[in-house]
């Protein structure tokens, strides 16, 4: 028996026991039982902790979830502005470049859509959509495009050009193919205007917060 056996049976304390046991050999069966007793009892522990550790991570993103509130047309304006100043494309060198924006998370493919539509007022038919995909993937590119013309709110019509990479998919990427859906990139037709205009407003940021 392991001692938390025996306490429960001999309520003594367990430094007393320990003097009174010290002396006393375990067989090779008997040092198993007890080994496994305490594998067993560490992995119980795991299991908790990992489940206390879900709980206050679900807590935690519900409670900063609820923090938001309802989002007003001005933010969700900035939100977009801020969403191409990351992963939109810029006029540098190349003079008239138009709105293109490029990404693989649907959520934020789905914010930039409503920005486009409903915020800067993009005519539907002035924005087309292009697919960039591993060459490794080319026989999964008809479920590819299902799966972005359900973000996207059009259909598998939408899109027409479709890139293939040489390089291979991450292996990551390789072991769950569910999670492979390639890039999404969203150009406006005509819009190096609306480039010009998304580019003042990031400066206008950039102003208000007083690092220009």
């Amino acid at each position: 028996m392991s001692y938390s056996e025996i306490l429960k049976k001999i309520p003594v304390a367990k430094s007393t026991l320990s003097v009174w046991l010290r002396s006393v050999g375990l067989s090779k069966p008997q040092a198993q039982r007890l080994t496994a007793k305490k594998i067993s009892s560490i992995k119980r522990g795991w299991i908790k902790w990992m489940r206390e550790r879900v709980r206050q991570k679900e807590r935690i993103r519900k409670n900063a979830s609820e923090q938001i509130g309802q989002i007003s047309e001005r933010e969700l304006w900035l939100t977009g502005i801020a969403l191409y100043w990351a992963e939109g494309t810029k006029e540098r060198k190349r003079s008239g470049q138009g709105v293109a924006f490029s990404n693989s998370d649907p959520l934020m493919i789905k914010i930039f859509l409503i920005w486009l539509r409903k915020i800067v007022n993009v005519d539907e038919k002035d924005i087309k959509f292009e697919l960039y995909l591993h060459k490794d993937r080319e026989k999964e590119a008809e479920k590819i495009k299902h799966y972005w013309a359900d973000v996207a709110g059009c259909s598998t019509g939408c899109f027409k050009y479709i890139y293939f990479k040489k390089h291979k998919t991450k292996k990551e990427h390789k072991k769950d193919v569910n999670i492979y859906y390639g890039q999404l990139k969203i150009c406006v037709r005509k819009s190096s205007e609306l480039n010009r205009k998304i580019a003042g407003w990031i400066t206008g940021v950039c102003r208000q917060c007083g690092v220009v």
